[in-house]
């Protein structure tokens, strides 16, 4: 399997290259020239197969010349080990819809299903070549933690990752803060998500920086986040068949564009349901394919307060009939301008946005109806689904623990949920952060530190 860049500007590259290095050096993302594709029949054989099995078989085509499915099975496997529910992705009947629940890895969101596998897989690569890398990162909340977890304690990586002061849940802050590993960096920036996603980028697009620091990255933008990501979607329709429709709560686009790698693949998939906070500049393009960037707003689902989620533009390379030139142009157009226009159709997505009091109403609602406790950002997905009008089979993801979350959580409900055992005492861990301004050269400097 061979990738290319979505800026069309840089060399085609292997998966091992794709994990590696993250962002392609002309700034672009990596894509697959084409997108594998399952039949009917071997959906209908995967059926008795446990969720690890299907997603050893969905990252197989992907990983294909690194890593075969004899070697992809137990990587998998192990890195889903630490999930506090045997079935890893659990869907849950919830009324009307179902509810997947991508919540029970470590960190307790569903980024720990794609940076569980990248660790494991990059360590893989990294052991070939006898080297080391700095694996950096910018996060809206529930990134950052996943990414710590998972590159933890390993000897030939260094994790940073980058999160807006003051912007993420106290949860989310403490589980990146408090890991004492020597290879953890947790970096609180004086700014915005969007703010944090653009240091990001500016220095992996360096690349004297990316030679010098070892660079790779954990954010979405790398594919290999993805492709795991791919599997539940998979997964749910081996357990429905043809015709399900999701609802995913989306911030960087990661999430909703797994699900339209998805539907390509398959071919089973009917609507992709796309649901947001006031920071609604997903839902105004699935709408009517504009792209307006404008203020973020601070709401009880932090995780989503984005104005420019990167991974629209795997999707726009789409829409650009995979024409690099002419998308590099057009991103620089909405640069300039904070405005974008795409006359290409978009079909298959519905967009819904909520307020906060929108938000907690949900919640509400949800736990006097079913006794289901939800965090923020599963409520926007629940409640988009409900608001699609939607027939048939629907599945809104889960895609945090709503102890993430205990001030929103109990202000919608009237308690707080209890953290489970492995982070019960997260408010009494010490905790180790640095600060930065929102500077591309104080940030480099730190970089180089870690990398020393």
């Amino acid at each position: 399997m061979r990738y290319r860049s979505t800026r069309g500007g840089s060399p085609d590259v292997d998966f091992e290259t794709a994990i590696l290095t993250g962002l392609a050096p002309d700034g672009g993302l990596y894509l697959p020239f084409e997108w594998p594709s399952i039949s009917e029949e071997a959906l209908a054989g995967w059926n008795g197969l446990s969720y690890q099995g299907v997603a050893a078989r969905v990252i197989e085509p992907f990983a294909a010349g690194f890593l075969d499915l004899d070697q992809l099975e137990p990587l998998v496997a192990a890195a889903y080990e630490g999930f506090g529910d045997r079935d890893i992705a659990p869907i849950v009947d919830l009324g009307d819809m179902h509810l997947m629940e991508l919540f029970w890895g470590p960190t307790l969101a569903f980024k720990d299903f794609g940076l569980q596998v990248l660790a494991s897989m990059v360590d893989v690569a990294l052991q070939r070549r006898d080297r080391k890398a700095t694996v950096v990162g910018a996060t809206s909340g529930d990134t950052g933690s996943a990414a710590i977890e998972a590159f933890r304690d390993r000897e030939q990586v260094d994790v940073v990752i980058l999160y807006p002061h003051g912007r993420v849940s106290e949860v989310q802050r403490r589980q990146m803060t408090t890991v004492q590993s020597s290879n953890v960096h947790a970096v609180a920036v004086e700014g915005t998500f969007d703010d944090c996603q653009e240091l990001l980028k500016r220095l992996l697009a360096d690349e004297t920086a990316r030679r010098d620091f070892s660079l790779t990255t954990a954010n979405s933008i790398n594919f290999g986040r993805l492709a795991p990501q791919i599997a539940y979607y998979i997964w749910a329709v081996v357990k429905f068949g043809s015709g399900v429709s999701f609802a995913v709560p989306s911030g960087n686009f990661g999430n909703v564009f797994s699900g339209h790698a998805a539907r390509t693949m398959t071919r089973s998939i009917d609507t992709l349901i796309v649901g947001a906070n006031r920071n609604r500049v997903l839902v105004e393009f699935v709408e009517s394919g504009e792209l307006s960037l404008g203020e973020v707003f601070q709401t009880v689902a932090p995780s989503m307060d984005i104005q420019i989620p990167s991974n629209l533009e795997r999707l726009l390379f789409e829409l650009y009939a995979h024409d690099g030139a002419a998308l590099s142009e057009a991103l620089g157009e909405l640069a300039n301008s904070g405005r974008l226009i795409v006359s290409a159709e978009l079909a298959g997505f519905e967009g819904y946005w909520f307020t906060d009091d929108q938000i907690a109403g949900v919640m509400a609602e949800t736990y006097a109806d079913f006794g289901t406790v939800l965090d923020p950002h599963t409520a926007i997905g629940v409640g988009a689904a409900r608001d699609s009008g939607i027939r048939g089979e629907i599945v809104a993801l889960a895609t945090a623990h709503p102890a993430k979350f205990p001030d929103v959580v109990a202000s919608a409900i009237g308690h707080s949920p209890k953290l489970p055992a492995h982070l019960a005492d997260l408010f009494d861990r010490p905790e180790r952060v640095s600060t930065i301004a929102n500077d591309l050269d104080e940030f480099r400097a730190l970089v180089a530190a870690v990398a020393e």
